[in-house]
């Protein structure tokens, strides 16, 4: 199971102009977090105060991931950054000892 930054924009292309269909929308993304945060793939969730993007951290594998991210589409865009922990970033240093 990896570790991912997952840096995420709502796509301006699906934002409605009427304020309250805009609020109905973000409340619905917002329940889709919480959902994952319960189902314990997404550890950390943030937007960026002001703006339409923000990060989660999420952990599963590949295919986890994909699946959990795919019912954001095609509303939310991603950049997606695995992690190494500070354990694997030893073991390359070691590595690089030898």
């Amino acid at each position: 199971m990896g570790k991912y930054l997952v840096l995420w924009e709502v796509d301006w292309t699906k934002i409605p102009i009427d304020r309250k269909e805009r609020g109905i929308g973000w409340n619905g993304l917002v329940a889709l977090v919480k959902k994952d945060i319960q189902e314990g793939i997404t550890k950390d969730w943030g937007a960026f105060a002001g703006e339409t993007n923000g990060y989660s951290i999420m952990e599963a594998s590949e295919v986890e991931l994909g699946k959990a991210l795919q019912k954001y589409v095609p509303f939310t865009k991603f950049d997606i950054k695995a992690i190494a922990t500070v354990d694997q970033v030893q073991e390359v240093i070691d590595d690089l000892k030898k």
